[in-house]
Order: C-alpha cells, then sequence, then structure tokens
C-alpha cells in the first residue's frame, strides 16, 4: 500500500493517523468473519507455493503469474489484484530494483536476479494477501547470491518480528518498532521504504489501519481481537529513495540497488493469533520469538 505523498493513481492509498473513531467500519472483525477469512489466506498461501516452485533461469515472469493464477482459479477464488482498477495480472512480480509492484511480462529470469512475488485471493467476499523474494541460484556469482540472500533473509526476519510483536502488542505502532529494530540489529545498513506500507484486510484486500515498518509517533489502533492485518516489510540494500516507472505501478530504486518484500495477513483473536498465510499458521516463523500461534476457534 502506497502513502498519500506519493504519486501512483490507481493503487489504493493509506492514511497515516486518522483517528480510528472516524472510520465508517469498524475495523474488527467478528469470530465469525475471522473464520472466513482463512480459506482465502490458505489459497494465497498455495499459489505462492506454486510460483516458488518454478523460480529458475529461464522462466518468465508471465509463466510465474499463470502458475498463481490457475491455484487460485481452481479453488474457486479470484485474483484480488485484478479487482484493482487497470491492473489485469495475477501477482505482482518485481525483479532487482524494482521492490513493489511490477508487472508480470515476457521478461526472462536470470541468473543471481532477486524477485518479489505479492499475491492475493478473494474467496466468497474475503481477501488474502502475502508475498515472497526468492534469489534465483548463480553458482558463477556466489557472492553476488549471499549478499540478495542477506537481504531477504533480514526482511523475512522483520516480518516475523513484527507478528511477534503484534501477538504481545496493546498498539499496532509496535509493530514498525519491531521492524525497524531487527532491520537495524542486522547492521547491514539497509533501506526501509517509507511511502508503503501494510494496511489492514477484510472484505477488502486495503483496509484501514496503516501498519508502518518503521518508528512512529502516533500509537495507531488499539490491538484487540478482530483485528486482520497485512504486515509487509519492503526492503532495500541501498537507499529508501524510489520513483514509479513509466508503467505507473512498478516502484524501482532510485539508486538501482535491489530491494525485497514479505508479507503475510495475521488475524488477532481471542486465543492469540494466526497467520492466515502461513501453511502453520506461522509456528515456525515465530518459534524464535517464543510466540505460539493458536487456530481461529
Amino acid at each position: 500500500m502506497r502513502l498519500p505523498s506519493a504519486s501512483a493513481r490507481r493503487w489504493p492509498r493509506a492514511t497515516s493517523s486518522a483517528p480510528e473513531t472516524v472510520l465508517r467500519r469498524s475495523i474488527y472483525k467478528t469470530p465469525a468473519q475471522l473464520r472466513a477469512m482463512v480459506e482465502p489466506g490458505r489459497i494465497t498461501a498455495a499459489a505462492l507455493d506454486a510460483v516458488r516452485a518454478l523460480v529458475a533461469p529461464g522462466v518468465t515472469t508471465l509463466e510465474l503469474d499463470a502458475a498463481a493464477s490457475e491455484v487460485i482459479r481452481s479453488r474457486g477464488a479470484v485474483s484480488n489484484f485484478q479487482l484493482v482498477r487497470g491492473y489485469r495480472h495475477t501477482v505482482c512480480t518485481s525483479v532487482n530494483e524494482q521492490v513493489v509492484h511490477g508487472i508480470p511480462s515476457d521478461r526472462v529470469l536470470e541468473p543471481g536476479d532477486i524477485v518479489s512475488i505479492d499475491a492475493g485471493a478473494q474467496y466468497q467476499g474475503w481477501n488474502g494477501d502475502s508475498a515472497i523474494t526468492i534469489v534465483v541460484p548463480d553458482p558463477s556469482r556466489p557472492e553476488v547470491v549471499a549478499a540478495r540472500e542477506r537481504l531477504s533473509q533480514v526482511t523475512e526476519g522483520s516480518l516475523w518480528a513484527g507478528i511477534a510483536a503484534l501477538a504481545k502488542a496493546r498498539h499496532i505502532a509496535e509493530i514498525g518498532e519491531a521492524v525497524q529494530s531487527h532491520i537495524e540489529a542486522s547492521g547491514e545498513g539497509y533501506g526501509i521504504l517509507r511511502d508503503y506500507v501494510g494496511h489492514g484486510i477484510g472484505r477488502k484486500m486495503h483496509e484501514s489501519p496503516s501498519v508502518f515498518n518503521y518508528r512512529v509517533a502516533d500509537l495507531g489502533a488499539e490491538v484487540k481481537p478482530g483485528l486482520c492485518l497485512a504486515i509487509e516489510p519492503m526492503i532495500v540494500a541501498g537507499s529508501e529513495e524510489t520513483f514509479v516507472e513509466d508503467d505507473d505501478w512498478t516502484v524501482s530504486t532510485v539508486d538501482g540497488s535491489v530491494g525485497s518484500h514479505w508479507e503475510h495477513s495475521v488475524a488477532v483473536h481471542d486465543g492469540g493469533i494466526w497467520v492466515l498465510t502461513a501453511p502453520d499458521g506461522g509456528a515456525a516463523g515465530l518459534a524464535p520469538f517464543g510466540v505460539v500461534p493458536r487456530e481461529i476457534g
């Protein structure tokens, strides 16, 4: 999701500090609504699993898109990306200096490329949203692969740090604090995109509230049962300055440094938290933080 200061005209935008009391629809779901969000999360995860298995030198990003489309349609769902005005593909595929919102095309993946795939499914009116980053193997350039895998690992780790913080948080600003702290602790000097943030999710793919990946003064919404968030750190190896390419979608770094994007949709319920877009509910990713996810009852 993009903040209002950015210029893309189609992708939904976030608000930075609107009081939750003025929202027309509550950001908190009922237990029945939370249960309805489980299947779209599973479908989204399955689509990304299919894409992950295909990533290799010589594969086009359109082929990745087709693989995700097949899974989503076969499960009786639709791509919620295609419900965004002007976007006709199933996923976003962002390669190297492209950080987010890259459009699938005839582009062929090369050895050493770092590619982020963002996918979402809408099933029976409810949405899932998730993203992964993969580095294409390149035995001839182990140092490049290692550096890019490190970027991806730190980004994914910051995602899980944010999710773990959500499990104990009182307000959503604690998520951004945890994400930024994890990235800083890596010692790599990575940049965090400021104009692109996470978001609420439910009947729409992008809902309030905004979920920042960095420290902010505003505490944000209260964390309590019924809250569903898409947490998605977008991290770059160099400067966080970006621009939108001529296609009006693709967000690339100004300095040409590579980026990484990881995302999960997470539900807060009476029993704890459950990662809707992880097959195990987030058990493996949360284990290092001492957090045990609980299924939605």
